[in-house]
């Protein structure tokens, strides 16, 4: 407890303002209150509005029914239930892939799946099995992956080699430097701070020369890219065999839990080995239950994800006129740059006046001297909440 109370008294100290997280009444679906008040989240990540969605509150209540409020057992020692091997199929399905592997949250998933990866072999060594070849495994990564990417290399004891953002000659730089590895490149496929996505084609085609697997995050595209909301394969019509595509259940399908979608073989070995899956419980089952509606209202509703889009497209339309700096406007995460972390306070405050939530992004979260505001648009987000939006910040001034 040393470094705690220390680093404690030296906050009081200095009186240093830390991270304090607001205590809403409710939850953004994108209207949520505080206080007793109504305000509008443009800083949600239940993208597409279905964590309070009738049909998913219903799923979940169906599953407390049945199964109760929690698992308490590791899926490997008699927890499993046929909602997650269903679940599994689905979300296998959606990425073109035989399987999915189901993990408690998305951050477990990367942790869980990135730090076995390097070890599979050795594991399944002492149980007797017997490599034709003996690899040495290198992680080639992102600059700005999210940090659960970077434990979870940091957990797997391998060597990691990191590439400037989305830089396809600097990774094949590195990748041919890399004489005897056998790389796993790692990447973001929405990145949720900048809000660009991966150049996924140049990944899978550098993956396929250099004998790689392509480990793709897919947390912010899965339910949002793709004509089916399948991520950024679907994205960009890019299928192959070495890409092993993770997802999270808290963004888009607006319920808990993350995932990795493979082919049956590889989910098998992965389900043996992982000790996130292993020796932990997985979601509740009613989390599941309501995730199997979250995925039929993702087949049977695309006009949900296409107002999603169309909100994107008009706030965009009505911002680029005010002088602000869009660092990307490639997904509905459309980050306005400010630079400076005290005025880009200044704004989110000045916003939430107006009743009106955006997260100031900055340091360390971002790189010194580029603070912005994250906005991130819904599907329920309605043209009188976008223009009121873009009302203060044309009166702020950019």
């Amino acid at each position: 407890m040393h470094d705690l109370s220390d680093i404690a008294d030296w906050l009081q100290t200095h009186a240093i303002i830390h991270h304090e997280s607001a205590v809403h009444d409710t939850l953004p679906d994108p209207v949520f209150r505080v206080n007793g008040e109504a305000a509008v989240s443009f800083s949600t990540n239940n993208y597409l509005a279905l964590a309070n969605h009738p049909r998913l509150v219903d799923a979940a209540k169906a599953g407390l029914d049945r199964y109760g409020v929690g698992n308490c057992e590791s899926r490997l020692l008699g927890g499993d239930l046929p909602v997650y091997r269903e679940l599994e199929r689905r979300l296998g399905a959606l990425k073109h892939k035989t399987d999915a592997v189901l993990y408690v949250t998305g951050y477990m998933t990367n942790i869980g799946v990135l730090s076995t990866l390097t070890k599979a072999g050795l594991l399944a060594r002492l149980h007797g099995f017997r490599p034709a070849k003996r690899r040495k495994y290198a992680y080639f990564t992102d600059e700005y992956n999210h940090i659960s990417i970077r434990e979870g290399i940091l957990m797997s004891g391998a060597e990691r080699h990191t590439y400037r953002h989305a830089d396809m000659d600097h990774l094949e730089s590195l990748l041919k430097a890399a004489e005897g590895i056998s790389p796993i490149i790692v990447s973001d496929g929405v990145f949720s701070m900048e809000g660009t996505i991966a150049p996924l084609p140049e990944l899978t085609s550098l993956a396929e020369r250099y004998g790689a697997i392509l480990y793709i995050d897919d947390a912010h595209a899965t339910g949002v890219l793709g004509k089916n909301g399948g991520g950024t394969s679907e994205h960009f019509g890019c299928y192959s065999p070495t890409i092993m595509q993770m997802g999270t259940l808290s963004k888009a399908l607006g319920a808990i839990g993350g995932f990795v979608a493979l082919d049956k073989e590889m989910a098998d070995v992965l389900r043996l080995t992982s000790s996130a899956y292993g020796f932990t419980c997985p979601p509740p089952p009613d989390q599941a239950n309501a995730l199997l509606a979250a995925l039929d209202i993702l087949e049977e509703e695309p006009q949900r994800r296409a107002r999603l889009w169309d909100n994107q497209r008009y706030f965009v339309e009505r911002m680029r006129p005010l002088g602000y700096t869009l660092t990307s406007t490639d997904t509905p995460i459309v980050p306005v740059l400010i630079g400076d972390a005290e005025r880009c306070q200044f704004i989110a405050r000045a916003l939430r006046e107006e009743g009106v939530h955006v997260d100031a992004i900055q340091f360390p979260a971002v790189p010194v001297g580029q603070a912005r505001l994250r906005f991130m648009l819904n599907a329920a987000h309605t043209r009188e909440q976008i223009d009121h939006v873009v009302g203060v910040m044309a009166r702020l001034g950019a």
